[in-house]
């Protein structure tokens, strides 16, 4: 019974800021991987039932959604939990955020229906965008109202809040590609399993929470879209280099090949889950910490120092062990993701890193910086994309995204050192980088070693993954001595 006190303790209660990262990376960790395995398992699924070119239709529908969905939230998102995290006194505005996060989506969706006319021809894949666009506005209204809870830093309700949504949606998928398997039937899927989640989540919220009403307070939304403008722009144009390969591609009438680049895309989603966690998980409390600049310091040095341990081996580990990856998941008929995946594994490697810097540039009131670098990254993208897709498909895509990261972090790096009193790398990120590089080289030695011996890619990446971490270890024991 003292254990159960504990840990109850432990896991629902804030007492310090240590103690409260570990418990939100826990739920969040948690949370993520139940509902991010739930959708991959999905996903897998679909991509082989469906064949490259059906799921390159839905990828390029859901891509398409994507491009305008982003501009339902234009910042609100983090501006929000920095807001209310910063000061409780501001959560009796939250309701006029919720309408006007209402208004922006139902904006959103006339457009993307009106604009899906002339994207393409093709009357079902027009039909699985206006499904997709709603399914994507019930999400973003969840993940904005997660922000409170997210704020208060009561991550264990958001936990299974994300739980229980994927989980609908994921049932719902499973049954619609069993029972008739399509593109457009798995959109429906994703439509009426949103709408469940999204009305079970309000009732929740509204009687466990805060009480939620519409509320139209015209000053609330000018200030909070002129602190979140810059934001926005840059969620924009994040969206722009992520997503616009796949809507080149799809427009171009390159479909199998979206389905071939997406299905590399997924798995970088995936392995970047662990980068994801962390940064919920610190956004809140390095926000509380910007007046005090030791503490401020001390919270990116850690924060930058999980970023890069992360980043190395995932580069060098997944690279070689792409082929093995790909043939497992999807099969053969997939093969030529293959070399996409290898293109994009260092450009998810980058993104750890330059999620980093991106919050530190928010938190510290430069957003402005962060606009003007997202949209260097999204014109540069565009630019290469219209050089490369044409001469080299997916992997001219692939290619044209590395590049942009690649140019992005530089400027990220420049913008922080520049513009703010946190410093980009210290002794402390440096020495753990090369401590990353040291086990990273003996992971890839012993990868080597025992891929002569046809060892299932599970165990590989279980061994691998054992070795880099008690080298890591090591090493970080004998630097304290």
């Amino acid at each position: 019974m003292h254990i159960k006190s504990i840990l109850r303790s432990f896991l629902l209660k804030n007492k310090n800021t240590k103690q409260t990262i570990i418990k939100n990376t826990f739920w969040l960790a948690f949370s993520e991987i139940i509902s991010k395995a739930f959708k991959f398992l999905l996903i897998i699924y679909v991509a082989r039932i469906l064949g490259a070119t059906e799921y390159g239709r839905f990828n390029f529908a859901l891509a398409f959604v994507s491009l305008f969905a982003v501009f339902s939230d234009f910042g609100l998102e983090k501006i929000t939990t920095r807001e209310l995290s910063q000061d409780k006194g501001k959560e009796k505005n939250f309701s006029s955020i919720i309408s006007l996060k209402l208004i922006l989506s139902l904006s959103v969706i006339i457009f993307t229906i009106a604009f899906s006319l002339f994207a393409t021809d093709d009357s079902g894949t027009r039909t699985m965008i206006w499904f997709l666009m709603l399914y994507t506005a019930f999400n973003n209204i969840v993940i904005l109202t997660c922000t409170f809870l997210r704020a208060r830093e009561k991550m264990q309700y958001e936990a299974l809040i994300k739980i229980f949504q994927s989980a609908l949606i994921t049932g719902f998928g499973f049954i619609t590609i069993i029972k008739s398997p399509s593109a457009l039937n798995l959109s429906r899927g994703y439509f009426v399993a949103s709408a469940i989640a999204l009305i079970s989540f309000l009732l929740f919220f509204n009687f466990k929470v805060i009480k939620l009403k519409i509320k139209f307070d015209h000053q609330i939304w000018k200030n909070f879209f002129i602190m979140a403008w810059p934001v926005g722009l840059f969620t924009i144009f994040s969206k722009i280099y992520t997503q616009v390969d796949s809507v080149m591609m799809g427009i171009w009438k390159q479909v199998t090949e979206v389905g071939w680049y997406n299905a590399s895309y997924r798995l970088i989603d995936m392995a970047l889950i662990p980068g994801a966690l962390v940064a919920q998980s610190f956004y809140p409390a390095i926000s509380k910490s910007k007046k005090n600049l030791k503490n401020l310091q001390r919270l990116c040095d850690y924060r930058t120092s999980i970023a890069i341990l992360m980043a190395i081996p995932l580069s060098m580990g997944g690279i070689v062990l792409a082929p093995d990856i790909i043939n497992l998941i999807y099969g053969s008929s997939f093969s030529p993701s293959i070399l996409a995946l290898k293109i994009l594994i260092p450009m998810g490697s980058l993104l750890l890193i330059i999620r980093s810097y991106n919050e530190i540039l928010i938190i510290l009131d430069q957003q402005i910086k962060v606009f003007w670098i997202a949209l260097i990254g999204a014109a540069l993208n565009i630019i290469l994309n219209f050089v490369l897709i044409p001469k080299y498909s997916l992997y001219g895509a692939a290619t044209s995204t590395l590049v942009s990261m690649l140019i992005m972090l530089f400027c990220y790096f420049m913008a922080v050192k520049r513009h703010t009193i946190v410093k980009p790398i210290t002794k402390k990120i440096t020495i753990r980088a090369i401590n990353s590089i040291l086990a990273s080289a003996f992971m890839y030695l012993t990868i080597m070693a025992i891929s002569k011996y046809n060892i299932h890619i599970i165990v590989v990446i279980l061994i691998s993954g054992a070795i880099y971490f008690s080298v890591l270890a090591l090493l970080e024991r004998l630097l304290k001595k």
